[in-house]
């Protein structure tokens, strides 16, 4: 069985090992999105430490998409060179990059976008305030198009990879989960239908990135509120996806967030993911409050995900994957 710092390729595409840093906001962006010196440092740091693959944070796709005042932006074409610099970056110290293109739906607040935030229908969030404002048809058919352009934007400026953010209340959640879509045209009402707008993006960003780029889709494994997604649904939300041709499950959660109610256990999405691996054949990651390195290995050696992600812990130490290597060589060599 692969360890966690055994390679896997995916497409074109070969990451040395299976560490992965999720994609955390950091503020450090330009009010316009533009990528900064300070961001590019910020992963610089961890790229050169060992780590694996780096998805860079959420990049809004439009202004009304936007989550915070200081976010990573991807919306326009003049802000690929700074993209470059941080490509180019994550490179040369030695990981892969991917970027992950978002749409903050129910979770965007109006302080920073200036509209009402944009929804499959007029049903708001436990826990947000604002009222939402839903999509016509015409404006989700605009969407699609805006994913897109993000993504030829995401691979002339050179990324490795792309991600499509599909969890956390944000916009693609809002469609998939029953409790937020209640449509009654194409694009909402039974399974079929809410799964219909991420299909699209999925198909339409496929087509524009080509065969040879991994494709990879954070995908909400359950919204943890009465009448949401549950685990049941993301299985066949997968099974789907990965027709359509996503390469990567990054599996986090739904409307409830990135981090259950309650919940402080290392890898407490990891049995969702180990479900979802079991009904689809491309690779999982894993995430959920990681900080052990043996904790990590273990779920590699052991098939419950292919990949894991390390967040909050890289966060507080930047040298946590170099570590963990230096770590799991000496419990090799005591065993």
């Amino acid at each position: 069985m692969p360890d966690l710092f055994t390679p896997i390729t995916v497409r074109d595409i070969t990451i040395k090992n299976r560490i992965v840093m999720p994609p955390m906001a950091n503020d450090l962006a330009t009010e316009k999105g533009g990528i900064t010196e300070a961001l590019i440092s910020h992963y610089m740091a961890r790229a050169k430490a060992k780590v694996g693959l780096i998805i860079v944070e959420h990049s809004y796709i439009e202004k009304r998409g936007q989550y915070s005042e200081k976010q990573t932006g991807i919306y326009s074409d003049e802000l690929i060179p700074g993209l470059c610099s941080l490509a180019e970056a994550i490179r040369n110290c030695g990981a892969i990059s991917a970027i992950q293109l978002a749409h903050a739906g129910l979770k965007s607040k109006k302080n920073a976008t200036g509209f009402l935030p944009a929804s499959p229908s007029e049903i708001a969030i436990p826990g947000e305030t604002e009222k939402p404002l839903p999509l016509t048809e015409d404006e989700i058919k605009e969407l699609v198009v805006k994913y897109r352009q993000a993504s030829r934007r995401a691979k002339e400026a050179g990324f490795d990879i792309i991600e499509i953010h599909g969890a956390h209340g944000f916009l693609i959640n809002d469609f998939l989960s029953p409790y937020t879509n209640r449509r009654t045209d194409s694009y909402g009402g039974n399974f079929e239908k809410r799964l219909q707008f991420p299909l699209e993006v999925v198909r339409t960003v496929r087509e524009e990135i080509g065969s040879a780029m991994p494709l990879s889709f954070r995908l909400p494994s359950d919204d943890i509120i009465a009448g949401g997604i549950t685990i049941e649904d993301s299985k066949r939300i997968a099974v789907e996806l990965e027709a359509a041709g996503v390469d990567i499950m990054d599996v986090s959660g739904g409307l409830s967030g990135s981090r259950p109610p309650g919940k402080t256990e290392e890898g407490y999405f990891f049995s969702h993911a180990h479900e979802i691996k079991k009904v689809i054949k491309i690779p999982v990651i894993g995430v959920g409050g990681v900080k052990n390195p043996e904790f990590a290995d273990n779920a590699v050696r052991e098939g419950i995900v292919d990949m894991v992600a390390v967040g909050r812990a890289l966060l507080a130490d930047p040298l946590w994957a170099e570590k963990a290597w230096d770590e799991l060589k000496r419990i090799t060599k005591q065993a």
